[in-house]
């Protein structure tokens, strides 16, 4: 028998394949507040190994770079491009920003709220001893020009959690490295004594997930270290003035007309066992010029939030500042101790109240909600839509309110399933004010005034993204835009017109819209009304232009209990059934919960959209002549009081067969040369078929997967259920007890520094499982790698892919062209 090489080194795939991972992505665009230009920013295709291989330290959940007192690990921007948005709908001459160093990775752009400057971080690139590479740099608009924006030196930003806000157009809040702060703490040679955990007040505290938590006290003086921040406010011209103590501030919001300014911090008591976002929370009120106003909250540490979902901390929660008021802020308060399990009514209620209430006034309810709440869309206080969630029925509705005429009675809005896609009403379009802020455009019309609903549109045939005009007092609505069918997907991006008071006529809409095709790659254009004209604003060419003929079709079929399935069929330029004959297929998947069948079944695609070749998604093997099936539903399906996944291995066996047996009816797909694969929960499905459906697949590819789910006992996906309460599903689920089953070639892949649930150590412990009874099967574990792959040197060695496919007898097909 062939044995696949295990020589040891970075392998890179077959050069077709090479050609289409290195092609850089097209720029990202970020439209100006005022809607009178757009941003392009560059990126490159992959970060190379070394970008990850940078010393860091990981503290409470978060991962830290000490050479720059940044997070580590992030993608950036490689070049910044401006351009005015004519009348005509046109792009002015390109503008680029330039005076920052050649090779600095950008990151943290931001206009400010007119729309006249940029401002965004800089690392030059080169390593430093002493001081920090990480600099805040600003850009005129109408130049390009770019410069630092502190004037000195010696101050460092600190970048470990929200770096900087803009305050008003010409200033901004900046996290800064206290002038206090001397060397980082160093670890003692002998500990300060045992690591010790107790729980003698019998609380009950369950987790997921305690990987990469603080572990002891030198860990807790080093986030004390690198996370405190100085605050400061600096002009443009340079003058910087502190504001409030040193703290580890972990959210900063000025209020809408730029005279407070919401600071969130954490502070000790850490934990052991929960990241820095349940650690203590205080939220305090200050002004812009350096006044405390108050406290807010000051909330205490919460290791205890149960894992049943639509479970949320005590006390105040998404503290934020309405939009379209001054400084008058809300918040929601759960009235159930924050436990999904509890039954009482009201589960939440809405609050709000000014900055500085005036004589001793109290915070003003809003909404009492017997769901969990989800959030607010205002309307410059005409109206509000507040949303409200509940997990384990899929009910969300959607309620209007008037939070300034107290007469006014909330309206229930829409009342309907979350799963139930084909329902959806959309969600309003918003609309820049003059101070930045984001609420609900108001649409005038000679008939009345509305809002717009942007929908994604699924229907059976696939999706036909939406605009419709709908009066939140009558519930009538109107279509008045909606993409083609045929050929191609259009999609509304961003609201192109401006207006302070944010009531927009009609007939002065402008739109910024997508627009692609199976073989057309993806282009901006700006739709101006009444006419609809659309004016194309980028013409990107083909990303892969040897795979511009590739086929693709969304099909539909079904399981054998009668569920409707779909799936994305993916088949070779040049490829014809009829006279090829069937090829090597790969199907790729991801199981997802339903509560009911209807809606498992829904069609969520659309098959005009452009197939785009992720780095990590298996189109590339269309190159090498495969058939694709990518995201066959395979739905686990628990009606009413059912548990889902008490039944998982029955209907995954079944969805799984029902995909294979469509694509050999189509006679595109040879069944003994049928593999299949999958991304963490993909990988997971892919070691169970192979355990209990060995006669369906000739091999499986498994990624970041965690395959033995005793070591996940307080739940995993949407399983909410413990190991101690549904243990025979938790056996029955998990591949690792079935090892001695496995018997077709399988490979695992895992990132070595996972921080998921889904750790390397399953990975590890499932191959030696494997090992030990003797399946054909190969381990690849990625230096530096977290659960998804980033670096080119991990990405291009996708090779060894190619090399468990061909070791199992895949031929592949070649088109005349080729």
């Amino acid at each position: 028998m062939m044995r696949l090489s295990a020589a040891p080194g970075y392998r890179l795939p077959p050069k077709e394949i090479q050609e289409i991972m290195d092609v850089p992505p097209n720029p990202s665009y970020y439209v100006s507040p005022r809607r009178d230009r757009i941003m392009f920013l560059k990126r490159r295709a992959m970060l190379p190994l070394s970008e990850l291989a940078k010393p860091d330290k990981i503290l409470a959940g978060i991962r830290i770079d000490p050479s720059s007192n940044a997070r580590s690990r992030m993608s950036f921007y490689t070049g910044i491009s401006v351009h005015l948005l004519m009348d005509d709908g046109s792009l002015g001459p390109e503008k680029v920003v330039h005076g920052y160093p050649d090779g600095a990775k950008i990151n943290f752009i931001t206009w400010s709220p007119d729309g006249q400057h940029m401002a965004f971080t800089v690392r030059d690139g080169e390593e430093v001893s002493k001081g920090s590479n990480l600099a805040l740099w600003v850009a005129d608009a109408e130049s390009g020009q770019a410069r630092p924006l502190f004037k000195s030196t010696d101050i460092r930003l600190n970048d470990i959690f929200e770096l900087f806000v803009w305050v008003d157009n010409s200033t901004l809040l900046v996290c800064t490295v206290p002038s206090s702060r001397v060397d980082s703490p160093k670890k003692p040679l002998i500990p300060f004594g045992p690591r010790i955990r107790s729980n003698e007040q019998k609380n009950v505290i369950r987790m997921r997930a305690t990987k990469e938590m603080l572990k002891d006290l030198h860990e807790e003086a080093l986030l004390n270290y690198y996370a405190t921040s100085q605050l400061v406010l600096v002009s443009l011209d340079g003058i910087v003035m502190p504001v409030a103590s040193p703290a580890i501030y972990v959210s900063l919001n000025p209020s809408p007309d730029e005279k407070y300014l919401m600071l969130t911090s954490v502070h000790q008591p850490y934990s052991s066992i929960v990241s820095y976002k349940r650690f203590p929370r205080k939220v305090e009120l200050w002004t812009v010029d350096g006044r405390f106003v108050r406290e807010v909250c000051d909330l205490p540490l919460a290791e205890n939030i149960p894992i049943a979902p639509n479970s949320v901390r005590k006390g105040k929660r998404l503290i934020r500042w309405r939009p379209d008021m001054p400084s008058t802020f809300y918040w929601v308060e759960a009235q159930d101790g924050g436990d999904a399990n509890v039954e009482v009514s009201p589960r939440d209620i809405v609050y709000m109240e000014p900055a500085e209430p005036l004589n001793g006034e109290k915070p003003q309810v809003l909404l009492k909600l017997d769901l969990r709440y989800r959030k607010i869309s205002w309307c410059y206080g005409l109206h509000a839509l507040v949303y409200e969630y509940w997990h384990k029925t899929r009910r969300t509705r959607t309620w209007v309110i008037s939070p300034d005429c107290k007469e006014f009675s909330p309206q229930l809005l829409f009342d309907r399933s979350s799963e139930d896609a084909y329902s959806s009403p959309g969600s309003p379009m918003m609309c820049r004010t003059r101070a930045g802020t984001l609420v609900i455009a108001k649409i005038k019309t000679s008939e009345g005034t509305y809002i717009l609903m942007k929908g994604l549109g699924a229907t059976p045939k696939g999706s036909v993204p939406f605009l419709d005009l709908l009066n939140i007092t009558t519930r009538t609505k109107e279509r008045i835009w909606e993409s083609g069918k045929e050929k191609y997907y259009k999609s509304v991006l961003a609201l192109m017109s401006y207006c302070p008071e944010c009531e927009i006529q009609l007939n002065q809409l402008k739109l910024l819209i997508s627009k692609e095709s199976r073989s057309e790659a993806t282009q901006y254009y700006l739709s101006i009304w009444p006419d609809k004209t659309e004016v194309q604003i980028t013409s990107y060419p083909h990303p892969y232009p040897q795979l511009a003929s590739l086929q693709k079709e969304i099909i539909r079929y079904n399981r054998e209990d009668g569920v409707k399935l779909t799936a994305t069929l993916y088949m070779p330029p040049g490829y014809n059934p009829s006279k090829d004959g069937p090829l090597p297929c790969l199907i790729w998947s991801y199981p997802g919960e339903f509560k009911s069948r209807e809606a498992a079944g829904q069609v969520r695609h659309s098959p005009n959209k452009f197939a785009r070749i992720s780095n990590n998604f298996p189109l590339l093997w269309l190159a090498r002549g495969f058939v694709i099936l990518a995201d066959p539903t395979m739905p686990i399906i628990g009606e009413g009081d059912q548990e889902a996944n008490d039944r998982y291995i029955e209907q995954l066996i079944a969805s799984a067969e029902a995909a294979v047996n469509e694509v050999v009816r189509r006679g595109v797909a040879h069944r003994d040369k049928i593999a299949v694969g999958g991304h963490s929960y993909g990988a997971f499905m892919t070691a169970n078929l192979l355990a209990h459906a060995p006669h369906l697949f000739c091999c499986g590819i498994a990624r970041s997967g965690a395959y033995n789910r005793t070591l996940t006992p307080f739940g995993f996906q949407k399983e909410v259920r413990t190991l101690w309460e549904a243990t025979d599903t938790y056996i029955k689920m998990s591949p690792f007890i079935l090892a001695n089953k496995i018997k077709k070639p399988i490979l695992l892949i895992h990132g070595e520094e996972d921080s998921k649930v889904t750790t390397a150590m399953q990975s590890s412990q499932f191959y030696d499982a494997l090992k030990g009874h003797g399946a054909p099967c190969r381990l690849v574990i990625l230096p530096f790698e977290g659960h998804r792959y980033t670096a080119r040197e991990s990405i291009m060695h996708s090779k060894l892919i190619l090399l468990a496919l061909d070791h199992i007898g895949l031929m592949k097909f070649k088109s005349n062209s080729q």
